[in-house]
C-alpha cells in the first residue's frame, strides 16, 4: 500500500466522486495522464496534433469546447516546470449545467507514480486509472477451520470478506471397543484427511486467484489448523505465505472476524488494525474520570484552536461542505452548507438567481468541514485519522457525533 495518509486518501476518493458527476454534451472532455519520465515537449507536441485534428469535428459547439479545453491543457503545459514523482493528472471540459455549460478545470496528484501515458477525449472523464492507484492493494487471505467445518474469506484493507464455506463428512467418535473401534477411527482419519484435501484445493484456488496476496492467516480451535499446516494440505505457492496460525474459537463467518483480531500484531501496520488501535485508545480516555478525550465538532473545534489535540479522528460520514454561490449574470453571491457537493449543484443549476432571476448560478469555492478541521489540525502538529464508516470502529465513532479527539492535555 502506498504511504498516501488517510486524510489524502480520502480527498482524493471525494474529488474522483466529484468527477464521475462531471457530463459533457458531446465528447469534450479532455483526460491526460503525465507519467514523470514523460517528456513535456512530447506532450505539448500531441495537443497540437489533437487541436489540427479537433477543428475538423463536424459539430460546431462541440469542436469549439474540445479546442477551448485544449487551449487551457497547453496553457497549463507551459507553465509546468517539472512533472511531479508520481506524474500528473489534467481533466479539463466543458461540463453541462442544464441550459448553462462552463469549462472546468481539475489537477490531480496520483499517490502512486503513473507508468502510462494517457490522452482521450469523451462525454465523460476517464478515472479508471486513478481508481485503481486508490485501490487497497494488501489483500490477506483467511482460513478457520476445523474437522467440522472451515470458512474461506479475504481481508482487503479493512473489508473482511467471507468466500467459501464448507462442511465435511467426518463421522463422530465411536464408543465401540476393540477391532470396531479401530476400524472406524480409520474411517474418521481417512474422512478428515479428504476434507482436508478438499479444503486445501479451495482455499490454494481461492488465494492463487487473489491479485497481490500479500499472505495467509490461519485459525481454528484445537489442534487441527496446526496439522492441516504442517502436513501442507496447501499449494507451495500459498504455504509459503503462511504468516502465522492462530487461536480461534469459531470456524464459520465470525470466525474470520476473530482471526483479524488475533492477529492484531502480525497485521500492526495494516490501516484496520490502526483504526481499532486508535479507537479503542479514545475509548479508554471517554470512560475515565477527566480522561483526554474530547468528541463533536463544537468542543474538538475549542480544543484544536488551543493546540490541545493529539490526534484528530473523523468519519467519514459527518463530512460537510461550505459552498461559495455565485452568479455570472449579476454581482449576486451567497453561502450554503450541504452534505452533497453533487446534489448540490445539481439544484443549484435548476434554481433562479434572486436578483437577475437567470439560471446562472454556480459554485465558484468550495471547502468541506473535514478539510477545514485537518487544516486546523494540521497547523498545531496534531495527526489526523479518517475512519472508514463501513467498519466497527467507524460505526462506534458515528454514535459520539462522527469526529473525536485524542487530547495532549485537558485545557
Amino acid at each position: 500500500m502506498s504511504d498516501i495518509s488517510s486524510v489524502d486518501r480520502h480527498r482524493l476518493k471525494k474529488e474522483i466522486d466529484i468527477l464521475k458527476a462531471k457530463k459533457g454534451r458531446g465528447t469534450e472532455l479532455v483526460s491526460l495522464y503525465i507519467p514523470a519520465d514523460k517528456k513535456l515537449d512530447d506532450v505539448m507536441s500531441q495537443m497540437r496534433n489533437e487541436y489540427s485534428q479537433a477543428a475538423n469535428i463536424k459539430s460546431k459547439r462541440t469542436r469549439q469546447n474540445v479546442l477551448s479545453a485544449l487551449d487551457t491543457i497547453k496553457q497549463m503545459i507551459k507553465l509546468i516546470t517539472k512533472v511531479p514523482d508520481n506524474g500528473i493528472v489534467l481533466f479539463v471540459g466543458t461540463i453541462s449545467k442544464g441550459i448553462q455549460d462552463r469549462m472546468e478545470v481539475y489537477i490531480v496528484e496520483p499517490p502512486e507514480p503513473l507508468t502510462t501515458y494517457r490522452y482521450r477525449c469523451d462525454s465523460e472523464f476517464m478515472l479508471e486509472p486513478i481508481e485503481a492507484l486508490l485501490d487497497v492493494s494488501e489483500t490477506y487471505g483467511l482460513l478457520v477451520m476445523d474437522r467440522r467445518e472451515a470458512t474461506i474469506g479475504l481481508l482487503k484493507g479493512k473489508i473482511v470478506e467471507s468466500v467459501k464455506r464448507l462442511t465435511s463428512g467426518v463421522p463422530g467418535k465411536t464408543r465401540r471397543g476393540g477391532q470396531s473401534a479401530k476400524r472406524y477411527e480409520h474411517i474418521r482419519e481417512l474422512a478428515a484427511h479428504e476434507f482436508f484435501v478438499r479444503i486445501g484445493e479451495h482455499a490454494s484456488d481461492i488465494f492463487l486467484n487473489t491479485p497481490e496476496l500479500k499472505g495467509v492467516l490461519i485459525g481454528g480451535p484445537g489442534p487441527t489448523k496446526d496439522y492441516f499446516v504442517k502436513e501442507e494440505y496447501l499449494h507451495h505457492e500459498i504455504q509459503n505465505k503462511i504468516l502465522s496460525v492462530f487461536d480461534v474459537s469459531y470456524t464459520e463467518e465470525f470466525g474470520l472476524h476473530e482471526l483479524v483480531d488475533n492477529a492484531a500484531k502480525t497485521l500492526q501496520n495494516l490501516e484496520v488494525m490502526k483504526e481499532k488501535d486508535l479507537v479503542q485508545k479514545f475509548l479508554s480516555e471517554v470512560i475515565k474520570d477527566n480522561g483526554l478525550a474530547a468528541y463533536g465538532e463544537k468542543e474538538v473545534r475549542e480544543h484544536l484552536q488551543k493546540g490541545a489535540v493529539k490526534i484528530l479522528l473523523i468519519s467519514e460520514s459527518m463530512e460537510s461542505v461550505r459552498v461559495s454561490v455565485k452568479c455570472t449574470s449579476c454581482d449576486y453571491t451567497e453561502e450554503k452548507v450541504s452534505k452533497n457537493l453533487e446534489v448540490f449543484e445539481k439544484k443549484l443549476g435548476e434554481r433562479p438567481c434572486p436578483i437577475c432571476n437567470g439560471l446562472t448560478l454556480y459554485v465558484y469555492e468550495y471547502k468541506s468541514s473535514l478539510d477545514e478541521l485537518s487544516d486546523l489540525a494540521e497547523s498545531t502538529n496534531a495527526e489526523v485519522e479518517v475512519i472508514s464508516e463501513e467498519t466497527e470502529e467507524g460505526q462506534q465513532l458515528k454514535a459520539f457525533g462522527g469526529i473525536a479527539a485524542i487530547l495532549r492535555f485537558r485545557p
